[in-house]
């Protein structure tokens, strides 16, 4: 069994990587925040103090972090992980950046020798947490055959779609169909409360028909209760769209759902609200709709 190194423990990182340890692989990590992910280090896995030591310490190093910028410093700064990996070694890239810039990573890597899987993941926390994770994957089919059973440990669906950066692109349309998804059943919680029916029996009795979703299931509750705690953060799926719209600006396509949606949590972004969960779209729709914000 290959040793694994993770890097990253934020809210998804540090869930996923427990699922490594319980899974029985060996696991070096790091995190610029050191104290975070108290479950994984009492499962048994090694902290580290830089990338480039978890590098070393492992054959295969996932990285988990927030944005592009993030995985250029993590994989080609300075203490990286192209310093410690020995060729012949594998990164396994979760974070959500842009395709393009991922492509330019795998290269850089496959120059030193090391094999580049893009992997990012849907499926929130409480994915993360259970290893039910969906998983969109770009990378030659040798790196991505050695890296399913990393990611068999950390999620349920995997589909590889192409060469590196192409798992980016899938992620990139996975977040504008979400952002049409959550508007939807914000919009409908709000024309409820407005029309002064149960929101709660309506939410149940959509589920029953065409309108059912994920959405509509985990996170109508929080639209109706006004309160967002953590599941995915508004800035982060913000950072998500910027991509997608890009992309379909260079494909000259048309998204005008995701386009109001980031204009929509741009503006909770503004209010100090890009900490709560992205269900906090409702919030804006309450607001315009005279409720409560």
């Amino acid at each position: 069994m290959e040793r694994i190194g993770f890097v990253g423990l934020g809210t998804m990182g540090a869930a996923m990587a427990a699922n490594l340890r319980r899974a029985g692989f060996e696991v070096s990590a790091w995190n610029r925040t050191p104290d975070r992910a108290p479950e994984l280090w009492a499962l048994g896995a090694t902290p580290a103090d830089s990338p480039a030591e978890v590098a070393r310490r492992s054959d295969v190093v996932v990285v988990c972090v927030s944005d592009t910028p993030d995985v250029a410093a993590v994989l080609l700064g300075p203490v990286g992980v192209a310093e410690g990996l020995a060729a012949g070694g594998l990164v396994v890239d979760c974070s959500t950046i842009s395709p393009t810039a991922t492509a330019g990573f795998a290269q850089s890597l496959r120059d030193r020798g090391v094999g580049f899987v893009d992997a990012p993941v849907s499926g929130g926390s409480e994915g993360a947490k259970q290893a039910t994770l969906t998983i969109f994957v770009g990378g030659e089919l040798q790196d991505v055959d050695r890296a399913r059973p990393v990611l068999e440990a950390m999620g349920q669906t995997i589909t590889h779609f192409g060469p590196a950066g192409s798992g980016q692109a899938v992620k990139a349309i996975n977040q504008v169909v979400l952002a049409g998804a959550y508007l939807g059943v914000a919009e409908g919680i709000v024309l409820a409360l407005k029309a002064g029916l149960d929101p709660h029996a309506v939410a149940g009795a959509l589920g029953g028909g065409a309108a059912r979703s994920w959405v509509l299931e985990n996170r109508s509750g929080r639209m109706i209760d006004n309160e967002y705690p953590l599941g995915f953060r508004t800035s982060l799926h913000l950072k998500d769209l910027a991509i997608a719209l890009d992309m379909a600006r260079t494909l000259g396509a048309t998204l005008p759902v995701a386009a109001l949606a980031a204009q929509l949590e741009a503006g909770l972004v503004a209010r100090g609200k890009g900490d709560e969960d992205m269900s906090n779209l409702a919030r804006a729709i309450r607001s315009l709709s005279g409720l409560e914000s």
